[in-house]
């Protein structure tokens, strides 16, 4: 089988899937319009220059090479290598499969006409039960890390925990009230914003709590690698989704749910407690291990394959 991931590197889930589909034995490859600053990864990127004309030249063309050494295009963010409207019919012409990858802010919000187009695919995916509400016929793939690649780091003993916040954006994460809640707590709040990700990544490590984001409703990459270092993650939850979560996956969510209201009383009483944080913090590495296990992630991926 041979499968191209594209047209973009979005937080990095796409190169990490083509990892992981690697591991299997897979030819797996990603090619990118352009290459993110963050999230550099792909295996061919088109380095889309200039104006409209220019940029559909070098994606067409693009396409024409790829389409006679591909079985499955998997496209993500919605978007694809050429415009929808002739995508999804050149594909089905050449009896190609296709996957539609939303990956959260891209469907949030959205109407159901406004995603109407990723139902020319072969299948969609959201990576939660939180999103699942925008596109109900997706199926639902975790996003996965190489969780055996990370060593674990529990919160330590420390009387003076140290609170993390990572906000990409602080309007989205709700930081301010983030830090409002962190006023006069025995703790010390570390904002960890503009690092790349290997710096910031060991700053997560001397972390004994950590803050995600207050408004989302889910959680994300950044959450799911803290879980995996095994600390105690706060954020806000929607409890349909944690339900939702938990009978599907015959799991229980150990993240610490919190409103911008209850927040404060949510970190007074890690603060207290260092055995409650560690307590948390084991769980948090169990769930993910379990949950958004690379491998596992990767047979997800191919069992939906089989089935276009």
């Amino acid at each position: 089988m041979r499968v191209v991931h594209c047209p973009v590197n979005t937080a990095g889930v796409p190169w990490t899937n083509v990892e992981a589909l690697r591991r299997r034995g897979v030819d797996a490859q990603l090619v990118v319009f352009n290459r993110y600053t963050l999230h550099s990864e792909a295996d061919w990127s088109l380095e889309r220059r200039g104006g409209f004309v220019r940029k559909q030249m070098t994606q067409w063309s693009a396409l024409a090479r790829l389409l006679p050494r591909t079985d499955v295009f998997h496209f993500y963010f919605g978007l694809t290598l050429v415009p929808q409207s002739a995508q999804f019919p050149i594909l089905a012409a050449l009896r190609k499969k296709s996957v539609m990858h939303y990956l959260g802010s891209d469907i949030r919000g959205k109407s159901r006409e406004e995603l109407a187009s990723g139902k020319k695919a072969g299948a969609q995916i959201v990576g939660s039960y939180d999103a699942i509400r925008w596109v109900p016929e997706a199926e639902m793939i975790p996003p996965g890390i190489d969780v055996k690649a990370i060593e674990p780091s529990l919160p330590g003993d420390r009387t003076r925990p140290v609170i993390l916040h990572a906000p990409s954006s602080r309007r989205r994460k709700g930081t301010a009230e983030v830090i409002a809640a962190c006023e006069g707590l025995e703790a010390d709040l570390v904002l960890v914003e503009g690092l790349h990700h290997d710096e910031a990544f060991e700053r997560y490590r001397e972390a004994d709590i950590v803050v995600d984001q207050l408004n989302a409703g889910w959680y994300g990459l950044f959450a799911i690698e803290c879980m995996a270092l095994g600390k105690p993650v706060v954020t806000f939850l929607h409890d349909e989704a944690v339900a939702r979560t938990e009978r599907e996956l015959d799991t229980r969510v150990p993240i610490v749910s919190a409103t911008k209201e209850s927040l404060r009383a949510r970190l007074e009483s890690l603060v207290a407690s260092a055995s409650e944080r560690k307590r948390i913090g084991a769980e948090s590495r169990a769930y993910v291990e379990r949950v958004h296990d690379l491998d596992s992630v990767a047979d997800r991926l191919l069992a939906l394959y089989a089935r276009l």
